[in-house]
């Protein structure tokens, strides 16, 4: 527990970390992964280089300094952060090495200004962030563990199909190779698929939804291959994935987290589903659960891509639709091919825009009492900007899907 005191000292380094907070976060990596290299295995390497996990970590140490006095205001930001963590494996004795590099680092690039009694007050606070942050987990990896079917850290499984999607999306079916069952989990939920790579000589994690509803006994992803741009790699794990994993072979996976989830399904309410691209893998199995489990609900799904050649788990969509005789689609191709038919293969050319759709469809978006669900942040601020101010009264979950 913080005295005080120690909160005050806290809090007057906000000023700092608000102006050289991704300074710091970058000396605290590089620091970290030069004496702990075997980290290299848990943090994804791309983003490293381009600089996300450090700035993602230092708006967190600024949040959580601007929180000192009320933590419970970053409750929603922990469950987040401990789901990621348990979909890495990350364990409890794994935060001393982060704390010491951490106030290390503070030491370091503050200098003189970083006092034995600011060192003791940062020193406390990170304690007890890290007392939540490895509580929270520990509920996790309790509750994966218990499932039927679960397990916490990584577990090998087999690719047994691989399916070619779209011109740049593949799906990869995967089966334990103890030939134990796998556990349900909710539509919207991802896992972490961890491969070596040969060129780094290290292990890399990455994260993916699970884009076929529960109960198949197999995990299912649905991964694009990510071609750099700008003088950018090429997608690390994704081409992996794409050029070398095949059927017989065995990855790591870690038990399914989330919280980007249709936890409702069997709710009356109508609900709007809206994706762009490969944010299409999350709705998949929130249709397909629709389908079975509530399939007189009204739900409304809308959807972006590039064409016809560049839309994956079609088939699956049409399917569920089909099974669910209050639910419609909108599908929005940006550049529509040249085989490609209106009002066969999509319904509007363009992005997704309210103004394209009936009347009819348009009156039923903007209900009051839907939920929408979205999962691209270009669609969503699309699709907020075409809705009249008025219709602005949806209750919106929102996430960049895995």
């Amino acid at each position: 527990m913080l005295t005080p005191h120690q909160i005050e000292l806290v809090k007057a380094t906000v000023p700092v970390l608000q102006a050289h907070g991704v300074d710091l976060t970058k000396h605290f990596y590089a620091r970290m992964l030069s004496k702990n290299p075997e980290l290299r295995n848990v943090f994804n390497q791309a983003h490293q280089a381009r600089g996300a996990q450090q700035q993602a970590l230092a708006a967190a140490v600024l949040a959580y300094a601007q929180n000192i006095e009320h933590p419970e205001n970053l409750l929603g930001a922990v469950k987040q952060i401990a789901q990621r963590h348990c979909s890495l494996g990350i364990r409890a004795e794994q935060y001393q090495i982060v704390g010491h590099h951490l106030i290390e680092s503070i030491k370091e690039v503050l200098g003189a200004a970083a006092t034995p009694e600011l060192i003791d007050a940062w020193t406390a606070a990170y304690g007890m962030l890290a007392d939540i942050l490895i509580k929270a987990e520990q509920d996790i990896y309790n509750q994966q563990t218990a499932a039927q079917g679960g397990w916490s850290g990584w577990r090998p499984f087999e690719c047994v199909n691989r399916v070619q999607e779209s011109e740049d999306v593949v799906s990869f079916y995967f089966r334990p190779t103890d030939g134990g069952p796998v556990p349900s989990y909710l539509p919207g939920q991802y896992t972490t698929v961890r491969v070596f790579s040969k060129a780094m000589q290290i292990a890399q994690p990455r994260q993916y939804t699970l884009s076929q509803a529960a109960g198949s006994g197999m995990l299912r992803i649905s991964v694009k291959l990510v071609l750099g741009t700008q003088g950018a790699p090429d997608g690390l794990v994704s081409s992996i994935l794409h050029n070398r994993v095949k059927v017989g072979d065995v990855v790591e996976l870690s038990a399914p987290t989330g919280g980007f989830a249709l936890e409702d399904a069997k709710s009356e309410h109508p609900l709007v589903l809206i994706a762009a691209g490969i944010g299409i893998t999350p709705m998949v199995p929130m249709l397909e659960t629709l389908a079975v489990e509530n399939p007189l609900r009204k739900v409304h799904f809308l959807y972006t891509t590039q064409n016809l050649a560049h839309y994956p788990l079609k088939k699956e969509v049409d399917a569920a639709i089909k099974g669910m005789p209050n639910a419609a689609k909108g599908i929005f191709f940006t550049q529509p091919g040249q085989a490609d038919h209106l009002g066969v293969d999509y319904d509007a050319a363009g992005r997704i825009l309210l103004n394209c759709c009936t009347p009819t469809y348009k009156q039923a978006i903007a209900s009051t009492s839907n939920t929408a669900l979205i999962t691209s942040p270009i669609v969503f601020l699309l699709f907020i900007y075409a809705l009249p101010s008025s219709y602005l009264h949806h209750t919106i979950r929102f996430i960049s899907s895995s």
